[in-house]
């Protein structure tokens, strides 16, 4: 018989997105004990790492919504946030642009909706304006939106994860929730969470698990909810951005879809994103990127942006919406954060997509506010919110790299010709805290493998220092996680 070990613990929170994060560092504030498990083997493996890489404004969300609330009261905190958390942010506003004199109503009726929200920076522009301040634009008008702006979202929740780490919360991925019980007269630990690995007992249980979260919420016999699982794929362009736009440009929303449709959206590091198409599918763990929609999406883009041309596309990706408004009606539902009043101590977030980044660490408070209700919430005195995150080598003058350089030789050595990364920089993104060395957890930490060739000139030698440098089997080499080696063994 196996025995698995028994770890107890304040507050348990499944699931390590970019929600889970944000709800274990307001939480690492008190004194508490808190674990985060997830099945994956980093954080940001879902929603999280595949997005628009967008801090909304809070416009398009339905006023007295917490949609609405949450995302304004975010947007306004982000800025100070990711400087906390040295997290690349840039405010560059934002276009939704119509093309016929329907979307023209629509720009005011999310106008108004905006105004209702509490957005401030919005106004509406004639094609002449539109066409002087972007002359590569499509459209006829514009609703323009001077709060919205573009971050990196893996990074955010990178950081929001190590902050809470560095302030005591724990970590384990690669663990799946596979029952929750409720204890029956225990007011201490109220729950017994078993994963593959281990039983947690808990006094609270949060349930950030995304597209996950129903079938969270089914092992309390929570069968009320349902998720919709919506799929959109995204196309990545070269780092073309300075040329053509530096501003994320949307089209007027279209009832009865379960997105905004497709836009362009400059990235922080210089490329632009194309996406995202909005296919509901059953398997909520479907990332795939099919031609149909590719085709499709470039189709779209090119009627925003008429210079663009495929030569540009270096990429694709996709990510999973966790909807709660069924195909048949399409659109959005609201945010579910609740304590579920017949299990104390147990908190459902379900439903939580776009703009859920933007609202994460309002939607932090909120759960903290709920755990506050029942207990007395104790500051942590040692609480620090400042998180300094990788110095990005190739952003420096030539007189720090010099310096750089003669500290830890190490920085030059270019290893990422793409994205200009070094060694220094690939190793200190291999001893991140959170302990992970999967080639996505580099990837994603210094951007590395992200350029042009995809890795074709870099993935051997970051295996070569994973391998040389920190003892790792390339047979343990893997992309995210156990079950996506790379290699099966050696040819010679």
């Amino acid at each position: 018989m196996i025995h698995m070990s028994l770890m107890i613990t304040d507050v348990l929170i499944i699931g390590a997105g970019a929600v889970g994060c944000a709800v274990a560092r307001e939480l690492s504030r008190y004194k508490l004990k808190v674990v985060v498990v997830d099945k994956e083997y980093d954080v940001a493996a879902g929603t999280s790492g595949r997005n628009s890489a967008v801090v909304h404004a809070g416009f398009n969300n339905k006023p007295g919504s917490l949609m609405a609330r949450l995302c304004v009261e975010g947007n306004a905190g982000f800025e100070t946030l990711c400087k906390e958390l040295d997290v690349p942010y840039k405010k560059t506003g934002k276009f939704v642009v119509a093309f016929d004199e329907e979307d023209q109503k629509t720009l005011q009726i999310i106008y108004k909706q905006g105004l209702n929200n509490g957005c401030k920076g919005l106004r509406i522009l004639d094609g002449e304006e539109l066409k002087r301040r972007l002359p590569d634009v499509g459209g006829i008008s514009a609703m323009e939106s001077i709060d919205t702006a573009i971050f990196d979202p893996f990074l955010y929740t990178v950081a929001l994860a190590e902050n809470a780490s560095c302030n005591g919360v724990l970590f384990r991925f690669g663990e799946e929730v596979k029952n929750i019980e409720k204890i029956e007269g225990k007011e201490r630990e109220r729950y017994s969470v078993t994963t593959d690995k281990r039983t947690y007992k808990a006094r609270y249980v949060v349930n950030c698990a995304g597209v996950g979260s129903v079938r969270v919420a089914q092992m309390l016999g929570f069968n009320q909810y349902k998720l919709y699982p919506c799929r959109g794929e995204y196309l990545i362009l070269d780092k073309i951005a300075e040329k053509f736009l530096q501003v994320p440009v949307y089209p007027a929303p279209k009832k009865g879809i379960g997105g905004l449709g497709v836009h362009l959206t400059p990235t922080i590091h210089g490329n632009i994103i194309i996406g995202p198409s909005a296919e509901y599918i059953e398997d909520g763990e479907d990332y795939s990127s099919t031609k149909l929609i590719i085709d499709k999406l470039f189709d779209e883009a090119k009627k925003l942006l008429p210079t663009l041309e495929r030569k540009h596309i270096i990429g694709a990706y996709s990510g999973i919406r966790s909807k709660q408004a069924p195909p048949s009606e399409g659109g959005f539902h609201d945010f579910l954060i609740q304590e579920e009043p017949e299990c104390k101590g147990f908190i459902n977030l379900i439903g939580i997509e776009s703009p859920g980044m933007t609202a994460s660490m309002p939607i932090a408070r909120m759960v903290c506010n709920i755990i506050g209700h029942s207990i007395d919430l104790n500051p942590n005195l040692s609480f620090n919110p400042i998180r300094k995150g990788i110095l990005k080598f190739s952003d420096q003058n030539d007189e720090e790299k010099d310096r750089l350089i003669k500290i830890n030789p190490e920085y030059g050595e270019v290893v990422c010709r793409c994205q200009n990364v070094t060694k220094a920089e690939i190793c200190q993104a291999i001893e991140n805290p959170l302990g992970v060395k999967s080639i996505a957890s580099i990837k994603y930490r210094v951007w590395a493998t992200t350029g042009r060739c995809n890795g074709g000139y870099c993935f051997a030698r970051i295996a070569e220092i994973l391998e040389k440098d920190y003892g790792i089997n390339p047979e343990d080499i893997t992309l995210r996680g156990k079950g996506s080696e790379y290699f099966i063994g050696r040819v010679k």
